[in-house]
């Protein structure tokens, strides 16, 4: 269990996890209806092991694993409009006239209502990581839209959760392209072997650059330009690489071996054993990736 990317929200220090076992299964996923395009709510992070089902959060220390689990329904929109164009010309057919845009709309919505009870189901998760030491939440996605979903269903199993993304005080795409440009690096970073640049005209080119020196003369050539970075690739204390970009998203997380390392020195008999390990691993580099980002990127709080 690694999260692959980062997007982050701030929380403040009023907020209480208390109950938190009880708050989150009053907001637990229900099977999808019948009549449902999805469903949503909490599932445990650790899954069934052992038959057990298992709680709805799982802590290490001042870190939280909390998962949104999901069922949407699988109605694609080209078979719905295949059948919507059968219905239509069956209709024209016996009435020798095309029906209306009202009865179009309407026979559509009969169509989804007849087709939804039969339409496959497809299961989905999204984790998330609650930092309560330094009170932000870390989503295991690069969609805004997702994490947002994420917060949203949090707040609501809570009562009150106000959560916001995480804001720098000052301008990430300076920060990043100082740092390719040879400003030094906060001590536990490194730079990686890939980036986009960008005009600052929003029209202008973008310049993507993998596998490469970025230390480099053509990479001072697109600086010389006035080509700005919008996404780097770093590593941290060789433990984990990441492309942090301007929207301080964090893609392409992985740990290296030399933090998976620590996970092979250890005996663990079962799963359980195994996913604890694992995520009690990507808590701790998740922390001292945040306490590097803060004050390089002066990450501002929620009072």
């Amino acid at each position: 269990m690694f999260f692959r990317n980062l997007t982050l929200f701030r929380f403040p220090a009023s907020i209480s996890f208390d109950d938190l076992e009880t708050k989150l299964a009053g907001a637990a996923l229900k099977p999808v209806g019948p009549l449902e395009i999805s469903s949503r709510g909490f599932v445990p992070p650790l899954g069934r092991v052992d038959g057990d089902e298992g709680a709805l959060h799982h802590r290490i220390g001042d870190s939280l694993w909390l998962t949104l689990g999901g069922e949407d329904r699988l109605l694609p929109s080209s078979v719905i409009n295949d059948l919507l164009q059968k219905k239509i010309d069956d209709y024209e057919a016996k009435n020798e006239r095309r029906p209306g845009g009202k009865m179009r709309r309407q026979m559509k919505d009969d169509l989804v209502q007849e087709l939804l009870p039969r339409a496959f189901v497809r299961p989905v998760r999204t984790d998330a990581l609650v930092d309560m030491k330094h009170r932000v939440i870390a989503i295991d996605t690069s969609s805004r839209k997702v994490a947002e979903a994420v917060v949203s269903q949090l707040r609501e199993a809570l009562g009150s959760f106000p959560a916001l993304p995480v804001n720098a005080e000052v301008a990430p795409r300076a920060v990043l392209t100082g740092w390719i440009a040879g400003e030094p690096l906060p001590d536990a970073l490194a730079l990686g072997d890939e980036c986009e640049l960008r005009d600052p005209a929003d029209t202008g080119a973008i310049v993507k650059v993998q596998r490469m020196e970025l230390a480099g003369d053509e990479i001072e050539t697109h600086l010389e330009a006035g080509r700005q970075v919008a996404r780097l690739a770093l590593s941290l204390d060789d433990h984990a690489s990441f492309v942090l970009g301007e929207d301080l998203v964090v893609r392409k997380f992985k740990l290296l071996d030399g933090a998976v390392d620590q996970l092979e020195s250890t005996e663990r008999d079962d799963l359980r054993a195994e996913l604890d390990a694992r995520f009690a691993l990507m808590a701790g580099e998740f922390q001292r990736l945040f306490e590097v980002l803060e004050p390089a990127l002066h990450l501002s709080a929620v009072d």
